[in-house]
């Protein structure tokens, strides 16, 4: 085996830069190069991320404010989603914790045996305060002064500029040595007898050899996908949307600290208020809906003027059978694509680039290494995909083809099984430590959307008194944090551009979702 002395990244945008930004903060004696080209765009509709993205931040030498200020972001509380169960509802799933707990037994599991007894009760939305906070549009930083105080485990992520977040990653990643490659590849070199790439070809007639190869060249795959003909798996039969239109629109107040996805006739839209702009866009399925259609009913629910024309994206719902094969190594979206539906596409970049740098080929490539960084990796998007099949197979819509038709299809095993318990008791259990999506997550889904579930059996040891006056107190002092939380704009508007030194956090690698 021969040692790896470079890293070659193909692509730029998000994932491209992401990745030179964490491995040149980490891997100072390999040479770093990433090739793009000014004459392939990015598709740069990814604007809103998850709580995991606070990890990224250090890992790859970030400073948060930095970047708040250098992308114009806005944070974000969680998903707000209109009309998935029936239309005319809406929930609240809010990252962080919910309520608390009662001995052993959690607030969900409360909520729903008050629900039973028929007790006066408030939608699930107020006993979380991620999900009150969102809806007063209200946002602070946590403060784990007080550890009784729900305000401890306040969980956020960002919203960002897309292409300014690239943009600001690209600085940072140039400024430790990452050499920015301008140039169009037009062939790729495959070693006959290894299976590896050798070098690639540009169009200006440059040739570049090199070790370790990142494929972030997007759904075309160029190294993954046609160089070395690693398959894909197709998922379009549990998540029928091919197709994506975006568009962003004037500004208005106020600045709300969460994304809003809305159900539609054959898809769904998505909101992203960011300080300068709002972030929009429709996921839908061409079978049911063209792309003239998506594009009018997008542009005729902009809460601001347009700032463009929506153009179509296509896409495969689905994994690459290897994510890492030979010496190449795909990252983003040349590894798979999920819809947008719970802003995971910049996380499952994240969680590439932290599996390359735990299993980095330092001494050459090791098929143990490689096996399980795609074992790994299948396991991730296999969970991912569940949960969003989940918002889709739990609505209770009807009258529509699309919404019928997921309504009714059958869903994986691994998901069933997990609807069907807590269909009979409440109960929910994850399935390992690497599961992305914790309790929290699957709970506010699942009843947001009006599943119908028993409460736990062992609820029944708790009187009505009891019951009745534990949710109230969990509802009134979330009510009452929340409301003494500060307006979201003015928050943002009140940072300052840079962090002091001192308080620079700490690398963690820990999930930080719920």
């Amino acid at each position: 085996m021969q040692p790896v002395r470079t890293v070659t990244i193909v692509g730029g945008g998000t994932a491209g830069w992401m990745t030179a930004a964490a491995l040149s903060q980490w891997l100072t004696k390999v040479e770093i190069r990433l090739i793009e080209s000014e004459e392939i765009g990015t598709i740069g509709v990814g604007e809103a991320t998850i709580p995991h993205i606070r990890n990224f931040l250090p890992l790859a030498g970030i400073d948060p404010l930095a970047m708040i200020a250098r992308t114009k972001a806005s944070f974000k509380l969680g998903i707000q989603f209109v009309g998935w169960g029936a239309e005319g509802e809406s929930y609240v799933h809010g990252f962080g914790k919910i309520g608390r707990d009662m001995l052993w037994l959690h607030t969900h599991q409360l909520w729903l045996a008050a629900r039973e007894r028929g007790l006066p009760l408030r939608s699930f939305d107020h006993y979380a305060l991620n999900c009150a906070a969102a809806l007063r549009n209200r946002f602070c930083f946590p403060d784990a002064r007080n550890p009784q105080s729900p305000l401890a485990d306040l969980d956020y992520a960002y919203h960002f500029d897309a292409s300014l977040f690239a943009r600001f990653l690209r600085k940072e990643s140039e400024q430790r040595g990452v050499r920015r490659i301008e140039g169009r590849i037009v062939a790729v070199d495959v070693n006959g007898e290894w299976g590896e790439v050798e070098r690639v070809r540009l169009a200006d007639g440059r040739e570049l050899d090199g070790d370790l190869w990142v494929d972030c060249s997007g759904m075309r795959a160029l190294l993954i996908g046609e160089a070395l003909g690693v398959g894909y798996e197709d998922w379009s039969h549990w998540l029928p949307c091919d197709r994506a239109q975006a568009v962003p629109c004037e500004s208005v107040s106020p600045l709300t600290p969460y994304t809003r996805a809305t159900a539609r006739a054959a898809g769904w839209q998505w909101r992203i208020p960011l300080q300068h702009r709002i972030g929009n866009g429709i996921v839908y399925s061409s079978a049911l809906m063209s792309d003239e259609q998506a594009a009018e009913t997008l542009l005729g629910s902009l809460d601001g003027a347009p700032l463009g024309d929506p153009r179509p994206v296509r896409f495969a719902p689905g994994r690459r059978l290897e994510a890492w094969r030979r010496n190449v190594v795909a990252i983003g979206l040349s590894s798979g694509f999920l819809e947008p539906l719970e802003s995971t596409s910049i996380h499952l970049i994240q969680t590439g680039i932290q599996r390359l740098l735990a299993m980095f080929p330092a001494n050459g490539m090791a098929e143990p290494d490689i096996a399980e960084f795609n074992r790994q990796a299948r396991f991730e998007m296999e969970d991912v995909r569940d949960f969003i099949i989940a918002h889709y197979a739990v609505t209770r819509r009807t009258g529509e083809p699309f919404w019928d038709h997921v309504r009714t299809m059958a869903v994986p095993d691994s998901l069933a099984e997990r609807l069907a318990l807590f269909a009979s008791s409440g109960r929910f259990f994850k399935h390992g430590a690497a599961e992305l999506f914790a309790e929290e997550s699957w709970v506010q889904v699942l009843l947001g959307q009006g599943f119908a579930a028993r409460a736990d059996p062992v609820t029944r040891f708790v009187d009505d008194r009891a019951l009745g006056g534990f949710l109230g107190e969990v509802e009134e002092v979330i009510a009452d944090v929340a409301g003494r939380m500060p307006d979201h704009g003015a928050f943002v508007a009140g940072l300052p551009e840079r962090s002091p030194r001192s308080s620079a956090p700490a690398v963690s690698f820990g999930p930080v979702v719920r």
